[in-house]
């Protein structure tokens, strides 16, 4: 039983509607679902969100400012319970039905579940995320991403952009609100990101996020690279230069040591 998501999204009806929105999904397929879980479970998830200093990985560079944890052993058990429910076959099943992927899964693994989280100032560049997971060699499909931020104001920023595929033009954003789920195919396309970030003292901006996977067939035509971090038009000759030689270097050398098995 799935029960911490909201029943109307259960019902046959909603899901084929919720098929079709995904299909024509622009600038990439995609959909938006705004609350998502049942608001009691939505609001335990919010009220007991662990500190940033809970976090066990802490990224500061170039390209982006956030904090990520899925040792869920730290956290409340309510998270443990949602991650528990989209890891199972039924939750499985509801997603290839909305997204046609079929034969979806969610390592156990930080490659799979966690939390993201970021103070003021936080930001992810613009990207596409990686396309095989470098352990278990099996193929990223689908994001997924519940946003877990109450009273969060448009002034704060921090809307996931959706950009076009030539990077010359944003097409769509979502803001991070309480309870809204985001699913997204994962492919050479899907640049997305959030811009630096300015909230009040004690804000954060709180993500679940869950990966998709499906086996890597042997036809499959699906080279490995790691996330790739693009610049916006706007952004300076500094950080359009930086980001092309640090991401060229990057899935170049992660490219040479996955090939010989020493990625890890």
């Amino acid at each position: 039983m799935l029960n911490t998501i909201n029943p109307k999204y259960l019902e046959k009806s909603t899901i084929t509607q919720l098929a079709s929105d995904f299909q024509n999904g622009f600038p990439y397929k995609h959909i938006v679902l705004d609350n998502f879980l049942n608001p009691e479970f939505a609001d335990s998830l919010y009220n007991n969100f662990p500190s940033i200093e809970k976090l066990h990985k802490h990224y500061k560079g170039l390209n982006e400012n956030k904090s990520e944890g899925s040792n869920f052993e730290d956290f409340d058990p309510v998270f443990s319970q949602v991650r528990g429910e989209v890891m199972t076959d039924e939750f499985a099943k509801w997603m290839a039905e909305i997204t046609g992927i079929n034969g979806v899964f969610v390592t156990e693994d930080k490659l799979g579940t966690g939390l993201h989280q970021g103070g003021d100032g936080s930001f992810l560049d613009i990207h596409v995320d990686f396309s095989i997971h470098h352990v278990k060699n099996v193929h990223r499909r689908l994001n997924m991403l519940i946003y877990l931020n109450k009273n969060w104001k448009e002034e704060y920023g921090g809307g996931m952009e959706m950009w076009n595929a030539d990077m010359t033009k944003m097409e769509k954003m979502v803001m991070p609100v309480l309870n809204r789920c985001l699913i997204f195919e994962t492919n050479q396309i899907s640049y997305h990101g959030y811009s630096k970030i300015n909230i009040p003292e004690g804000e954060t901006r709180k993500s679940f996020y869950t990966y998709f996977y499906t086996p890597l067939e042997e036809d499959e035509k699906v080279k490995y690279h790691d996330t790739i971090f693009k610049t916006k038009p706007t952004d300076s000759t500094y950080k359009k230069v930086g980001t092309k030689f640090k991401e060229t270097a990057k899935n170049s050398i992660k490219g040479v040591l996955k090939g010989l098995g020493l990625l890890k």
